[in-house]
C-alpha cells in the first residue's frame, strides 16, 4: 500500500497522485508540487490515505510544501499575466496569418514556462510564432494543439439540459461514447439532437448506460410476438423502458385491439435482435463523424 493525495490543477481536470510525506494536508488545502511541466500549483481533491501500488505511477512525486498566503498571491498574479499573455498571443497569431484559434494561456507556478493552448483544422507551422513570443516573455513557450472536446472543457457553458457542461464542471475525463447508446436509450438520431456543445455525441448518454442495457434485456423488442397471461397472443407496437410496460396488438372476436401489459405478464423469446437504422446516408456520416469522439482529454499532461 501506498499513502497518496490526490491533487488537480483545473476545474475538473484529471486527479494526479503525490506523496503527503509528513505534512498535514486536507481536502481543500492547495499544495505545491513538482510535475513535468515544472512546480505547479494545485488544490487537494482526494485527503490523505492509501492505495494500492498497482494503482500508482511510480515514481511517486512528493509534495513540496503546503501553499502559504505568499503562495496564494503569485497564483493569483500568474492569473493576472495570463490574461496578458492570452492577448498579446491574439495579436501575434493575426500578425502571422495563422490559421488557429487561441483558446487559453497558462503560466506554471514557477514562471518557467507559459502554455498557449489552441485548436486548428490541420497542422500549424508556429515556429516564428514561438520566437517572437520568446522574445515578448522571456521564459519558454509551448503551445498546445487541442481538439473540440478540451476547448468546450475549458470554456464552458451550458448544455440543452439547462445546466453547466458536465466536462467543465465534474467530469475529469472524456470517456468513449457511441451511436448504440443512443439507440438503446429510444432517443432520436438526428445528430442536432444527441450532440453537445462541442459538437461531439453528448458525454451524459455514457451516464444511464448500464441501466438502459439491463431495462432492454428484460423487454421484447418492436415486432416481436408475445403471449399474455390471459392466453392472447400479439405483436409488440411498443415498450416503455423505465415503467416496463409494454403495449401488445392483439386479437378479440376478429378485431384488432391495443392492450398495455407488464412485462412479467409476457411469455416470449428474450432474443436481443439487431435493429436497423433507417437513416439517410447524410445523417449516417454526420453520425459517423460524431462517433469519431477523443476518447482522452490533452489538456492534462503533467
Amino acid at each position: 500500500m501506498t499513502k497518496i493525495i490526490g491533487v488537480r490543477f483545473r476545474a475538473a481536470g484529471k486527479i494526479y497522485f503525490f506523496d503527503p510525506k509528513n505534512f498535514d494536508i486536507n481536502v481543500g488545502d492547495h499544495v505545491i508540487v513538482e510535475t513535468a511541466r515544472g512546480i505547479e500549483y494545485g488544490a487537494v481533491v482526494i485527503g490523505p490515505r492509501e492505495v494500492e501500488d498497482s494503482k500508482v505511477v511510480q515514481p511517486l512525486k512528493d509534495v513540496i510544501r503546503v501553499s502559504t498566503c505568499e503562495d496564494d498571491e503569485v497564483e493569483a498574479n500568474n492569473k493576472i499575466k495570463e490574461k496578458e499573455a492570452f492577448k498579446i498571443c491574439l495579436e501575434k497569431i493575426k500578425k502571422h496569418g495563422l490559421e488557429m484559434k487561441l483558446i487559453d494561456a497558462e503560466y506554471t507556478f514557477d514562471n518557467n514556462k507559459v502554455l498557449f493552448y489552441f485548436t486548428a483544422d490541420g497542422r500549424i507551422d508556429f515556429r516564428e510564432l514561438v520566437k517572437d513570443l520568446a522574445a515578448v516573455f522571456k521564459t519558454r513557450i509551448e503551445l498546445r494543439q487541442i481538439g473540440v472536446r478540451d476547448e468546450t472543457k475549458i470554456l464552458g457553458g451550458i448544455g440543452i439540459c439547462g445546466r453547466p457542461l458536465c466536462c467543465h464542471t465534474h467530469l475529469s475525463e472524456f470517456a468513449p461514447v457511441s451511436i448504440k447508446m443512443a439507440k438503446e436509450q429510444n432517443l432520436s438520431l438526428n445528430p442536432t439532437k444527441i450532440s453537445g456543445v462541442c459538437g461531439r455525441l453528448m458525454c451524459c448518454l455514457k451516464n444511464e448506460e448500464e441501466t438502459y442495457e439491463e431495462l432492454n434485456s428484460r423487454l421484447p423488442n418492436v415486432g416481436d410476438y408475445v403471449t399474455t397471461d390471459d392466453n392472447l397472443k400479439g405483436e409488440v407496437q411498443s415498450v416503455n423502458v423505465l415503467r416496463q410496460l409494454v403495449k401488445v396488438i392483439v386479437s378479440l372476436n376478429d378485431e384488432k385491439e391495443i392492450r398495455e401489459y407488464k412485462v412479467s405478464q409476457l411469455r416470449f423469446k428474450p432474443k436481443r435482435k439487431k435493429e436497423k437504422i433507417d437513416l439517410s446516408d447524410a445523417e449516417l456520416r454526420e453520425l459517423e463523424m460524431l462517433e469519431k469522439n477523443e476518447g482522452k482529454s490533452k489538456l492534462d499532461d503533467n
